[in-house]
Order: C-alpha cells, then structure tokens, then sequence
C-alpha cells in the first residue's frame, strides 16, 4: 500500500513509499482512512525533535489523525464491526494515518459523529482530545472560571475556546485582529490583537491559560494567572510528568531540568506550570462525538489536500500559513 514515511530525521525526510499492509492484532481495527490532519505534533516528529521519548525508528508512517472504514477487526474485537464509521487518533508509537490503512488498537477509535464529513472527522480527534484533557483532567475548569486561550483562531485554540464554552467559563483570546469575528462565533467573550496589542499590559485574574506558541508568551501568561492559577503548554518545555505519562520514569529528571526556568517562575509568582502531550483516548473521542453531534463543538478547516500532496500539506502547516486545519483526503469529495 502506499504510506508516506519518514525514511531519516529532517524537513526533507517525509517521501512517498510502498509499504507492507498491517498486521491486524487480536485486538486492532484495521480502517481505510479516508481523511487524515496535519498537526504541528508531525512536523515536530518528523523533524526528530521527541526522538528521545518516542523512538521511532526510520523509517516509520507518519500522522496522527484519522477517520476512516473499518475493514477488519481482531479476534478479541467487540465494539467495532466491518463497514463502521470511526475516527481515532491512535497512541504514541502506533501512528501512521498517512496511508491508506492503518490498524489501531480498539481502545483508541470511537464511532464517526454522523453529523460530520470524513474530512471534518479527520480533522479532530487530536485537538478535541487535547482540550478535554487540558481543560477538564489537567486545570479541572468549573463554570465561572477564567480561560485565557492562546491563537484561538487556530485548529486547537478554536476547539480549545468551545470546550472551555462547554464547561461554563468565561473565555477570552488572543488571535490576529481580522479573526475576531471568526472566534467570538465560537463563543470567545473577550478578545485582544496580539498584533497591536500585549496582552499582559491589559489582561489579569485568570484561572486557566492554554499557550500553544511558547517562549516569550510561555513566560507572561504565567504573569496574568490570579494567584494559585495554571499555565498549560503544548509546545513545552516538558516536565518530569511527561516522563512518566510516557512510562520513562528515569527520564523525569531530565524533563525536571528543561522547565526547571519556568517552573521556579511560576512558583516565584504564586502560580503553577504544566506541560500537555496529550494521549488516545477512545472512550474521550466516544463523548466528543455526542458534543460534536449536539454542536457543541464545531470543526474548524482551513483546506484540503489530495492524499499525494500530503508532504505539501504538512509544509503548508510547518510555514505557518493554516488558519484552522488541514486535511489529507484520499477522495477529493470527503
């Protein structure tokens, strides 16, 4: 089947390759992806930069997202039958939705939302699941609370501002000036120009902050958490929880010693500091889906490409031009 791998760390390692089709264990899905995302996470793995925490060895099938057709499933299969419509992001060290199949442990894939397109469906499961994790298992956000969101005209800050809308709290967003309509649509109460504005001169008392841009804006969003508040990255640095999240536990220190800066800011300020990679999680993505079906949470594209052109998808992401996701079809009318 054709797959696209990354055959050596580096921008210029992803090609276009033949590759063996799954072996489906007693317990794995076998789906026919019909849509897959790109995700800023595939450029970091592609470019080797968790190569130390997630040893993939090249040459390895690239992505993390997917929805597709169930067109096999193992012998201890119970949830799932040939013909289903599912969506997955599947665990850390089992990725490889750039092809034209992949098998996924069953603990990782949920039933489709009917409500939306292979090609929405494929666009979501990494973002959905990384707000409900970040938002709900991590800083606990109650009805009420403050939620400063981070580029949230983006794939996961737009998905990030409607959980936070989900659960009840009063949500404000940086972004560019010409999306402000874009993110208020999607529930934003409050929203600053990161362009012509710092957000730190004017903003204050907040519960909960979602950064996905990290360095400088990392270091003054833990200056506008109210005393006791929680700053949350995704593009790290990581912490020793990381570590055991990943079963490294001797690594811990390591991780302890890259944001050991950011840390002992935070706890200098009264505040706290964590880092989220955030993991499968079927039964999540079953709970999303009804989300997705009441309309709740709504799918934010950008564009879609033909499965061929993946490696100009994932360029298009890593140079910073999506204004939401980006998806590979493997037909142009998903």
């Amino acid at each position: 089947m054709k797959a696209f791998v990354v055959e050596k760390y580096g921008p210029d390692g992803l090609r276009a390759a033949e590759v063996p089709e799954p072996t489906v264990g007693p317990r794995d899905v076998l789906v026919r992806v019909a849509a897959a995302s790109i995700n800023p996470l595939d450029k970091m793995v592609r470019d080797g930069e968790f190569k130390q925490l997630l040893r993939y060895k090249p040459p390895f099938t690239l992505g993390h997202d997917v929805a597709g057709t169930v067109e096999r499933v193992g012998r201890e299969v119970t949830r799932f039958e040939v013909g289903d419509e599912v969506y997955s992001r599947p665990r850390d060290l089992r990725i490889g939705t750039f092809a034209e199949l992949i098998a996924i442990d069953q603990d990782d894939v949920a039933p489709k939302p009917r409500s939306l397109t292979m090609a929405e469906a494929g666009a979501v499961p990494l973002v959905a699941l990384a707000a409900k994790q970040a938002l709900a298992d991590v800083a606990h956000v109650r009805p009420g609370q403050k939620v400063l969101v981070h580029a949230g005209a983006g794939g996961l800050g737009a998905t990030v501002v409607q959980y936070a809308k989900h659960l009840g709290a009063h949500v404000t967003v940086t972004a560019s000036g010409h999306d402000e309509a874009k993110v208020r649509g999607f529930g934003a109460d409050e929203f600053v120009d990161y362009r012509t504005t710092d957000f730190s001169t004017v903003l204050s008392g907040f519960d909960v902050v979602l950064d996905s841009l990290g360095g400088s804006n990392l270091e003054k969003s833990l200056t506008v958490l109210a005393p006791g508040g929680l700053a949350i990255s995704v593009v790290g640095p990581p912490d020793p929880a990381f570590a055991r999240q990943l079963g490294q536990r001797l690594l811990a220190p390591v991780m302890a010693a890259l944001s050991w800066k950011v840390r002992r800011r935070a706890r200098k300020l009264g505040v706290r500091y964590a880092f989220l990679f955030m993991h499968a999680d079927g039964a999540a993505l079953t709970a999303l889906a009804a989300l997705y079906e009441a309309g709740a949470l709504r799918p934010t594209l950008d564009r879609t490409f033909p499965f061929d052109e993946t490696p100009a998808a994932l360029e298009y992401v890593a140079q910073g031009r999506a204004k939401g996701k980006v998806v590979v079809t493997a037909d142009p009318r998903s």
